[in-house]
């Protein structure tokens, strides 16, 4: 055996030798074998390196792919795929095949992890595991395998369907069948509907239809409904001669039924069906309204389980609460071939109706707040004390959300709507900004006396002039009545045109002495207490938003001082300050309720149809008033004295009103036209009428002073809190009328 064993080493050596021995340099591509016997020089190997570049990791190719996918960045997704790939498809289908699959999924999310790879100089394959959380289909995780090329050093994805999901391969396509609930109701703090799913009517005249023997009837029954005075219908039928559509208001069948049954000459109705806004929309600033998808935002709806058709919330409430309006969508998630066979179903949801929402506003005092300034540019704003409810939050002038429906046959008024100058859509109430002016009076005295300057009796002569300042003099207000009172040939004899004399601090809010509060700004500032009256003011609550969280709002402005002029000015509310109504009015429920500011809130509730509620009114305490409890009392005296005593600014405005109210009148520079009118104030009736007190403000823009206008609005708010409407007939006219103009 060892003799077979050394005959079989000799014959495989004597081959090797034949196989691998050459006279010259070797046959290309032969083995680098040498015959260990042989005795020739072996040919030497090679010294100088062999230029390979190497492979680049192709795991990092992947995650940067998947990460671009987290982000919808097909661009960058589509530069990575190879020359190959890119040839068969172009850029806008590759993204749009991703879109598509993404949108059906509803993928809401996605995320992966990268498991192994199997990597060659110029091939590799990377398996990874990939996660689409979906809305409507639960989540679908899928592992898959990419395949890459090494293409100039750089790795380049190989694609086809498959990479989004296996089931896709062969030109299979995702589809989702959806289940949309019903839209969700607006209601009021008692359950009356603001919004709702309904059939409406569209109210119109035709002018050249118009039965002269009732037309009385028709713009009578028109107005009532419409809410316009019937002598501006008429007016306008004249104005505009026959063969013109006048388009009016909608209302529903209960709210129309008398003109309904009526149905006079010229009217035109037209029944059509979509979400309705009652009364011609309540508070539409503040509810908002709805729209169909925009299509910048249509895919981030899609990823959220909506199939796209649905209307959603744009602005307001409508946009605040949408995920309780909208439901639950449901929908079945299926895979189909390209000739429309059903493969299989990835996954699947059923739809939950959607909730409700209660607002904390009640319908009767919405309805008169916007009637007191639907001739104006203004806003009012109705507060709980003790709460921060919303009772009533009105703009003027406000718009009719039923424009927003594409099936109104009124909605030829969108145009002129969005067009307004007045910026109807705008919500005065808690964006608009503007000086206080002697509003603003009540945090000038806080300040004052948490100084230890000033006590409720310092006394003060309140004259015509201010001279305290080193380059100029300023005028009371006293002063510019006298001059108007001269000017129309009259005596400056009562108290309204001649100065207020010697005054408490008290009387001097009480009388609005501009004087008085000159020199309180200007003392503090001289006393090296520069910002105690913006200090004061920020912590009112203003400068800064209130939190009202379901609507948008502006901060306003409160700046220190740098100079003595800047400290005049702020004391009275003017100056670079800026507030907003919805600001105002919480301060002075501050003020009433003993010095907590309330977060003001507008949601009452989120209702499901079935259970308990999702979210449910809790008052928010966000901060408390600086002033020691003998200094607030003394500011809430003088603030009864504005409205109880004679020589109070708002003492005529409340003659005869059967309810204890405080507060206290601004007229604010514009700037720009007449000046802006304020009152705020509060009620102080709790005990005798078991009713929450209220606090209210009220601004009409550019119009006079505010005892002549903003105080009688804040008047026929308190009428009716508690008589039901408003009592009082306002020097401009009733509530919901055009304003008086003065006889040419």
């Amino acid at each position: 055996m060892k003799v077979l064993r050394w005959i079989n080493f000799i014959l495989i050596i004597m081959l090797l030798s034949a196989c691998g021995s050459t006279s010259g340099t070797g046959t290309p591509g032969a083995p680098l074998i040498k015959n260990p016997f042989a005795q020739d020089t072996p040919t030497p190997l090679p010294t100088a390196p062999v230029n390979i570049t190497p492979a680049p990791d192709a795991k990092v190719a992947v995650n940067e792919y998947l990460k671009a996918l987290q982000s919808d960045g097909y661009d960058s997704m589509y530069n990575m795929l190879t020359q190959a790939s890119r040839n068969a498809i172009t850029l806008e289908d590759f993204s749009k095949r991703y879109n598509e699959a993404l949108n059906k999924m509803s993928a809401a999310s996605i995320e992966y992890s990268i498991n192994s790879s199997q990597i060659s100089p110029f091939r590799a394959e990377v398996a990874y595991s990939v996660t689409y959380r979906t809305i409507l289909a639960g989540d679908i995780q899928r592992n898959i395998v990419m395949r890459l090329e090494n293409e100039s050093g750089a790795w380049k994805i190989i694609w086809d369907d498959s990479l989004i999901l296996p089931e896709l391969a062969g030109g299979n396509v995702l589809a989702m069948e959806y289940s949309v609930p019903a839209r969700g109701n607006i209601y009021d703090r008692s359950g009356n509907p603001i919004v709702s799913q309904s059939d409406a009517y569209a109210f119109g005249i035709q002018t050249d239809q118009i039965d002269y023997k009732v037309v009385n009837t028709l713009v009578e029954d028109v107005g009532r409904l419409c809410g316009y005075d019937p002598l501006y219908i008429r007016s306008q039928i004249d104005a505009l001669g026959p063969g013109y559509y006048m388009p009016m208001c909608e209302g529903t069948k209960d709210e129309a039924v008398r003109l309904l049954a009526v149905n006079p000459g010229g009217l035109v109705i037209s029944k059509y069906s979509s979400r309705y806004y009652f009364k011609t929309g309540l508070a539409p600033q503040a509810v908002g309204y709805t729209l169909s998808i925009s299509p910048e935002e249509f895919n981030a709806y899609r990823r959220l389980g909506y199939d796209g058709s649905e209307k959603v919330g744009q602005a307001g409430i409508e946009k605040w609460a949408e995920q309780y309006l909208a439901g639950k969508h449901g929908g079945i998630l299926r895979v189909v071939s390209p000739s429309g066979q059903i493969i299989s179903t990835l996954g699947q949801s059923a739809p939950q109706a959607a909730d409700s929402v209660y607002l904390t506003v009640d319908e009767n005092m919405q309805y008169y707040a916007q009637q007191a300034v639907e001739y104006f540019r203004g806003a009012v704003v109705v507060m709980e004390v003790d709460t921060g409810r919303i009772v009533a939050m009105a703009s003027g002038p406000d718009f009719d959300p039923n424009l927003f429906e594409p099936a109104n046959p009124n909605n030829a008024g969108l145009t002129d709507l969005l067009n307004n100058a007045s910026q109807p859509l705008l919500n005065r109430a808690a964006q608009g900004q503007y000086p206080l002016g002697s509003a603003f009076k009540p945090i000038t005295m806080a300040a004052a006396l948490e100084s230890g300057l000033y006590e409720k009796d310092t006394p003060y002569d309140c004259q015509y002039e201010f001279k305290e300042l080193p380059d100029r003099v300023l005028y009371d207000w006293t002063y510019e009545h006298c001059q108007q009172a001269i000017a129309a040939g009259e005596f400056c004899d009562d108290s309204s045109t001649r100065p207020s004399g010697l005054l408490t601090l008290q009387q001097g809010l009480m009388r609005s002495c501009n004087p008085y509060f000159w020199h309180i700004g200007l003392d503090l500032y001289n006393f090296d207490r520069k910002g105690d009256i913006a200090k004061m003011a920020r912590a009112f609550g203003l400068g800064a938003r209130t939190g009202i969280e379901q609507l948008p709002e502006a901060a306003g402005q409160i700046i220190d001082p740098v100079a003595d002029v800047d400290a005049v000015n702020q004391s009275i509310g003017q100056g670079d300050m800026l507030v907003s109504p919805l600001q105002v009015a919480t301060f002075m429920a501050a003020i009433a309720n003993g010095g907590t500011l309330y977060r003001p809130q507008i949601v009452e509730k989120v209702q499901p149809v079935d259970g308990s509620p999702k979210l449910i009114f809790k008052p928010e305490a966000r901060g408390t008033l600086p002033l020691r409890a003998a200094n607030l009392d003394i500011l809430r005296e003088a603030l009864l004295m504005v409205t109880n005593e004679p020589k109070g600014t708002a003492s005529f405005a409340m003659r005869g009103l059967q309810f204890q109210v405080a507060g206290k009148t601004g007229t604010a520079e514009s700037g720009n036209g007449k000046s802006h009118a304020w009152f705020a104030g509060y009620t102080l009736n709790k005990e005798g009428t078991q009713l929450p007190d209220l606090a209210i403000a009220v601004i009409v823009e550019n119009i006079g002073e505010g005892s002549e206008y903003a105080a009688p609005i804040f008047r026929a708010m308190v009428e009716t809190y508690y008589f039901g409407s408003p009592a009082v007939i306002t020097p401009f006219g009733k509530i919901g009328d055009p304003p008086n103009t003065p006889t040419p």
